[in-house]
């Protein structure tokens, strides 16, 4: 898997190398590490996610606040043939009906989910009876 990611970086993703540590990063993900990664707006944090998941077999999950980032990063996703979707309350309740059957039958490999739709009980049923490979939680704007 370490050396098909940079074939995935290439033909998928379309770059020729790795920015700041998102190799060093997506080596210890790729090896089933817990990682805290921090990174500045536009320092490629979610590559270090998005990579992964072309390479595991099961569901990666991202757990992000931010709806409109959701959707842009799930759109460009499925531009470059991933199959990305999100579950927020943006979508309509058929659109999220149809991503849940669709991760139901496993042709989901990247999902993003909003936090209070990670915490209902019929999210969490459903998501005990898949395989995560990965859970990243993208907290792009943040407070302390």
């Amino acid at each position: 898997m370490l050396n098909q990611d940079k074939k995935n970086l290439k033909n998928i993703f379309g770059f020729d190398d790795y920015k700041n540590n998102q190799q060093e990063i997506i080596k210890e993900v790729l090896e089933g590490k817990n990682i805290l990664t921090v990174m500045p707006t536009g320092g490629g944090k979610s590559l270090c996610y998005q990579l992964p998941a072309t390479l595991f077999d099961g569901l990666t999950i991202v757990v992000s606040p931010l709806i409109a980032l959701m959707q842009s990063q799930v759109a460009q996703l499925q531009l470059l043939a991933i199959k990305a979707y999100c579950l927020n309350s943006s979508n309509s309740d058929d659109e999220n009906k149809k991503i849940i059957a669709m991760i139901k039958s496993n042709e989901v490999t990247l999902l993003y989910i909003a936090p209070e739709r990670l915490i209902k009980n019929e999210t969490i049923d459903l998501l005990k009876t898949k395989e995560i490979s990965l859970l990243a939680i993208d907290i792009s704007n943040f407070q302390i």
